[in-house]
């Protein structure tokens, strides 16, 4: 048994008639997932399936599925990422390519006829969890013949990225990376991960699905320090500050579209008067963006860096960080993590740039790649000789616009310096004359006024004149991803589509 999961047991076996998870204002404690988990186990092993083999999950943000990703992780075997909020079309594509020789749902999701025929046609062995009813766990299709890739010995994950800039990929995360990345995030609590299983006061809201790294991260966090969680199934307004004003957390995670959102609905600061910090990842944090928030609140931002692919957290402020070096260092995305070794990097000549110039940033640590060897990410970044970190964009997501290089990110704090714009986003178009174009959405604040001739002529103002997008438009809302970063293949279509 790993560090982690004999951490995570112990903190389970704490207690079992106390509350663990709250989800839509009912507790479940940890008796009550313990025994979904050791009902999943025999159901696993009177299956014939092994500590290592690979079982699909579609990851609602629920107390059942919470206890499924625990036990998949704890007991060895590798979870396969399914995103419940995809169609059914696109889950059966999935599952048609997948191989995958277990299958765990909520009723809700087997009740999909799409879901259900690709399980069906793929054979697989079909899992219904849902601590509703009777009957726990139980078996809605039993395994027929198929082709299936039973193994993935070593990997805790099969993950997708987030598909913000394109098609998503899988991504496998080491389980003995896993561990280590749980274990290191004790740091910003000041927790040791030596410590032994204890129970700690106070809940945390956790509010990030787990079909994102985020999500089970979290998860994972909670348990391991031994708090209670009130999960929903996703950020709003409504809702979080709702939580927040009835558990009284001192500490609240979100997405810095989030911060806008809170912002924007003009929430009165009394309802998170009990917050003493709140955390962000998952997207570049707009500093004036922080300060607004501080300003409005009171309340530190602090920001984490990290990637699927790096099997989460890579930077990140502290408190005490924060306090002393909150302004010297003001935009970065924090210190350096412990155990991790960073460098900026020449993108030609792949030569270590001095600190404070811009670069690629290369990561190494024990539990990256073969953990010896320097791995190259696409950002672009910039490094102080204190270790702190700025991200500057990505190089992957430059716009090439007839040979001048235009990084989103620029023209999009830009636009948001706009008073009238909340938020707003940058996509390449395809452009016969020049290759590509940049194209730009944005949502006006309530209560403002604000076209898209007025916003193009302030950006023209801002902005060299390859920078400016050719073309702009004005939504509601936002295509995001579960992890709520702007989904920037859907908002290209809505390009698309008004072009039509």
């Amino acid at each position: 048994m790993s560090k982690l999961a004999a951490l995570v047991r112990g903190v389970m076996a704490l207690d079992p008639a106390g509350p663990a998870i709250e989800f839509e204002h009912r507790w479940r404690s940890r008796g009550e997932l313990t025994a979904a988990m050791d009902s999943l186990e025999r159901i696993f092993a009177e299956q014939g399936v092994p500590a290592g083999a690979r079982v699909g999950g579609l990851l609602r943000n629920t107390p059942e599925v919470a206890a499924l990703i625990v036990q998949l992780i704890t007991s060895d075997r590798c979870i396969v990422t399914l995103n419940p909020a995809l169609l059914g079309d696109q889950i059966a594509g999935e599952i048609a390519t997948l191989q995958l020789p277990v299958l765990v749902a909520m009723a809700e999701d087997w009740a999909r006829p799409a879901i259900r025929a690709a399980a069906q046609q793929a054979g697989l062995l079909g899992v219904e969890i849902d601590l509703n009813a009777a009957e726990p766990v139980r078996i809605v299709l039993p395994r027929g013949q198929g082709q299936f890739r039973e193994q993935a010995d070593g990997v805790a994950i099969e993950m997708l990225t987030s598909g913000t800039t394109g098609t998503p990929k899988r991504i496998p995360l080491k389980a003995a990376n896993f561990t280590q990345m749980i274990l290191d995030a004790a740091v910003f609590e000041n927790r040791s991960p030596d410590d032994p299983p204890k129970l700690r006061g106070g809940v945390t809201i956790l509010n990030t699905p787990f079909s994102h790294i985020g999500g089970i991260f979290g998860l994972f966090t909670c348990l391991s320090a031994g708090r209670k969680a009130c999960l929903m199934d996703r950020f709003q307004v409504g809702p979080f500050v709702d939580a927040v004003a009835r558990h009284r957390p001192r500490t609240a995670s979100a997405p810095p579209s989030a911060l806008r959102m809170l912002l924007d609905a003009d929430v009165a600061k009394e309802k998170l008067e009990s917050l003493t910090v709140f955390r962000t990842a998952t997207a570049p944090l707009d500093p004036d963006l922080a300060d607004a928030f501080f300003e409005r609140f009171g309340i530190p931002v602090l920001q984490n860096y990290g990637a699927t692919e790096f099997a989460g957290g890579v930077a990140g402020w502290t408190i005490a960080d924060y306090r002393s070096l909150g302004q010297a260092k003001r935009g970065s995305v924090g210190r350096i993590n412990p155990g991790i070794d960073g460098r900026v990097v020449d993108a030609e000549t792949g030569a270590p740039a001095p600190f404070g110039e811009p670069g690629l940033l290369e990561l190494r640590a024990p539990h990256l790649g073969d953990g010896k060897s320097w791995v190259r990410t696409t950002d672009i970044a910039r490094m102080d000789e204190d270790q702190f970190l700025w991200i500057l964009g990505r190089a992957d997501n430059a716009i090439i616009r007839g040979g001048f290089k235009v990084i989103p990110d620029d023209v999009v704090r830009t636009m948001e310096a706009h008073p009238a714009v909340l938020e707003a986003s940058v996509v390449a178009l395809p452009d016969a004359r020049l290759g590509q174009v940049p194209a730009a959405a944005f949502i006006v604040r309530s209560g403002e006024s604000l076209s898209e001739d007025e916003l193009k002529a302030f950006l023209r103002e801002k902005l060299a004149p390859y920078q400016v997008p050719v073309k702009l438009l004005r939504v509601a809302e936002f295509p995001r991803t579960p992890s709520m970063k702007v989904s920037q293949p859907d908002l290209r279509k809505l390009f698309e589509d008004a072009a039509t």
